[in-house]
């Protein structure tokens, strides 16, 4: 036990001294004998971690670069993009002149060395990427290994601005299995360098913009262990212009239209049928751009928001229409307005949408000689006494009337008499019946624009709040 004790502490001493891997040895400056040499010390190795002991962690230094945003999926809460990963690590004690193996570096096949399983945890989809097979190996030891990902990862997206929205996704690189006592993750490049690099290489320009990515070294702690990692944030916006001009714009237009709709006159042309088709055709419009909208999650987009609010105006301004419609239409069945809603509408309301009432006269004078020029005689000729009109219909005493023959136009003076007097009562009560409809008609006139009025502030206070909340969540966003 004595004798085996020293050949165990030299053994210990002589491979704490020797490196994981020995300087390398090459018989000429050519690839056939640096390659030997490898196959030799380092290759057989490549299934351990190099380091020279299992207790030192090894030093994995990231580096990413974002190539391009291919798309961002609302439904399925995913992200995807494409990027370039670089790995840098050190196999410790390799090392080998360059002189005398005739280069600094060499790329070696992929399997041949220990590589770590670093991977991104909110991966989705399996990498479809093409394959790179080779690392970069220097003359130092240290180790070179870039290659492309196609990367589909879950992101928490926040549509509620939408099409004015920012969205913060993060990738997690990390060891899948090693703990941080085995593998040490090491940011290569700082967040300006990153986003600097990125916006020179990136060449797509669709509907989303890389405006920030910022890096944050974490650990993901564990009931036993502990998972060293590096956290990017790319921060995306997307580019609103066209969802303003499909979607906002039309609807602004639509919702004017219906506006301008309140200055049709009622008497001559049938506004309902008017609002009724552009509803039909703001609804088809919808159905259209259905799929250009995002897919509700948690919340309600703005933009639906503010489509369901222009439909409510709309089918709002509709009923409106038929209300006034049925005041001014239907008052022949009504009786006389009454007074109270005389007085409240005609004399406040229609002063406060500056509409004042007009005067109108009760008294009807009916001119036989309709001539502007003898008014006195017109007026004579008018003002028939009763005791004339006695005479002409028969209805005087014969006993104060002087014999006379009759005569066959007496009688017929008499029968266009009694017509006279029957038209008359059948025009006072079509005059009596004319001014309750104009009273009703007044009514409704006054009650169509104040709700006209109504229905501005509606839209503006409406509009105003949706716009200021998009402004609003937008700088919080930034």
């Amino acid at each position: 036990m004595a004798d085996v004790k020293p050949t165990v502490l030299i053994f210990i001493c002589f491979m704490l001294l020797h490196a994981f891997a020995a300087a390398l040895n090459c018989t000429s400056p050519t690839p056939e004998s640096l390659f030997g040499a490898l196959e030799k010390n380092l290759f057989p190795k490549n299934l351990l971690r190099s380091v020279k002991s299992f207790s030192i962690p090894i030093n994995i230094t990231i580096g990413i670069t974002v190539g391009a945003i291919i798309g961002v999926d609302e439904k399925s809460q995913t992200i995807t993009t494409f990027i370039w990963q670089v790995l840098e690590w050190d196999i410790e004690g390799l090392s080998w002149d360059e002189e005398e193996c005739g280069t600094k570096r060499v790329s070696v096949p992929r399997e041949q060395l220990w590589v770590p399983d670093v991977q991104i945890a909110e991966f989705m989809e399996e990498d479809e990427s093409p394959k790179t097979p080779f690392v970069y190996l220097y003359n130092t030891g240290h180790v070179f290994d870039n290659k492309p990902i196609r990367v589909v990862s879950s992101c928490r997206l926040v549509i509620y601005t939408f099409p004015f929205d920012v969205q913060n996704c993060s990738l997690t690189f990390g060891s899948y299995l090693h703990y941080a006592t085995d593998i040490r993750m090491i940011a290569g490049t700082t967040s300006e360098e990153i986003l600097e690099k990125s916006q020179n290489v990136l060449d797509t320009n669709g509907e989303w913009e890389l405006t920030s990515i910022s890096v944050v070294p974490s650990t993901l702690e564990l009931e036993e262990e502990s998972y060293s990692e590096i956290k990017y944030y790319i921060i995306l916006r997307r580019r609103p212009l066209l969802y303003v001009v499909n979607l906002l714009i039309p609807s602004c237009f639509l919702v004017t239209v219906d506006l301008f709709s309140f200055l049709l006159p009622l008497q001559s042309v049938d506004r309902s049928s008017f609002k009724m088709t552009l509803i039909l055709g703001y609804t088809v419009f919808l159905l259209t751009m259905n799929d250009v909208l995002p897919i509700t999650g948690e919340t309600t987009p703005l933009i639906n928001v503010f489509l369901f609010i222009s439909l409510a105006l709309m089918v709002a301004s509709l009923l409106e229409t038929v209300f006034i419609t049925n005041i001014q239409y239907s008052s022949s069945q009504h009786s006389a307005v009454p007074n109270w809603l005389s007085v409240l509408v005609l004399r406040y309301l229609a002063v406060v949408v500056c509409l004042p009432r007009k005067t109108q006269s009760n008294r009807k004078t009916v001119f036989l000689n309709p001539s502007a020029t003898e008014p006195a005689k017109s007026l004579s000729i008018t003002n028939i006494s009763a005791i004339h009109l006695q005479r002409v219909s028969g209805d005087t005493p014969p006993e104060k009337l002087p014999p006379t023959p009759p005569e066959p136009a007496l009688d017929e003076l008499r029968k266009l008499s009694r017509d006279l007097i029957a038209i008359r009562l059948q025009m006072d009560e079509h005059f009596q019946g004319g001014k309750t409809l104009q009273e009703w008609q007044m009514i409704g006139i006054v009650i169509d624009r104040l709700l006209f009025g109504l229905y501005i502030a509606l839209i503006v206070v409406s509009f105003i709040t949706i716009i200021c909340i998009w402004i609003w969540s937008n700088s919080n966003a930034a």
